[in-house]
């Protein structure tokens, strides 16, 4: 059994994720006062410091989470582009950066991204970008990580348990169950990969 600090729990990828981690210890974590086991803010290095702090011995970093704007390329503000990388991207670079000088030997880290930035769609450039840049992101700085640490993302489409709310905005796309998205958190974790894109798509 392995210890795994799961940020975004509450989310709808961070319950796909939970169906494949069940095995193991889970301690969640997430911006919501009393809805997680630890507070924290992704884009403060402060608070994901604390987090770490806090925990103590862990051995797996599971994020869920990553803000993004959306809006047209020509109307969108530095404001929301900023709040996207400094969520989605930096967030979760952080989460690593940070993250590395406390996770336990042969530890591992599994971030998100999504499908966007192999098909994109109007109004989400920024999640498609910030996306394409965590998948690049974790391919390069496996050959860097220290101590057999590992590190993968986790790219999928939309979920059939987000249908409802995305589903307008991606005419043509086939959703997966959340159960086929948690076997990938899975197969990150208790795997032996890294530095790989692992996607879920239809």
């Amino acid at each position: 059994m392995k210890t795994i600090i799961l940020i975004g729990a509450n989310g709808k990828i961070g319950q796909a994720a939970l169906t494949g981690l069940g095995k193991h210890k889970i301690i969640t974590a997430g911006r919501a006062a009393g809805s997680y086991d630890y507070q924290v803010d992704i884009t403060s290095v402060k608070s994901l410091r604390k987090l770490y702090e806090d925990v103590g011995h862990f051995d797996a970093v599971v994020n869920a989470v990553g803000v993004c704007e959306y809006a047209n390329f020509t109307e969108m503000t530095e404001e929301q582009w900023m709040n996207t990388i400094l969520s989605k991207m930096m967030g979760q670079i952080n989460i690593v950066r940070i993250g590395q000088e406390y996770i336990a030997d042969n530890g591992s880290f599994s971030l998100i991204s999504g499908i966007l930035n192999e098909k994109p769609l109007p109004t989400a450039i920024a999640d498609a970008t910030t996306s394409g840049a965590i998948d690049t992101f974790v391919k390069c700085v496996a050959f860097e990580m220290p101590r057999g640490i590992r590190i993968n993302s986790i790219n999928p489409t939309v979920l059939e348990e987000a249908w409802e709310l995305y589903g307008e905005m991606m005419p043509g796309f086939q959703p997966v169950p959340g159960a086929l998205v948690g076997k990938a958190f899975e197969r990150s974790v208790d795997g032996f990969i890294t530095g790989q894109v692992i996607f879920v798509d239809a």
